[in-house]
């Protein structure tokens, strides 16, 4: 039996996209670091990187 694959890179550059999304959050964390900025930064970063992580399973 012969079966076909179709593959295709929206994992790949959706999570390079989310990536990109992710490290900028965790930028706004460093620079906002006493204030509540921070806690934002953090969330994206967490937010982005799960995101990333789900993106490269949903389209592999």
């Amino acid at each position: 039996m012969a079966t076909e694959t179709r593959s295709t890179d929206k994992g790949v550059g959706l999570a390079l996209a989310l990536g990109a999304l992710a490290v900028i959050g965790a930028l706004v964390m460093l620079v906002g670091a006493p204030d509540v900025t921070a806690a934002w930064g953090f969330a994206a970063a967490v937010l982005f990187s799960s995101l990333a992580v789900t993106g490269i399973h949903l389209f592999n």
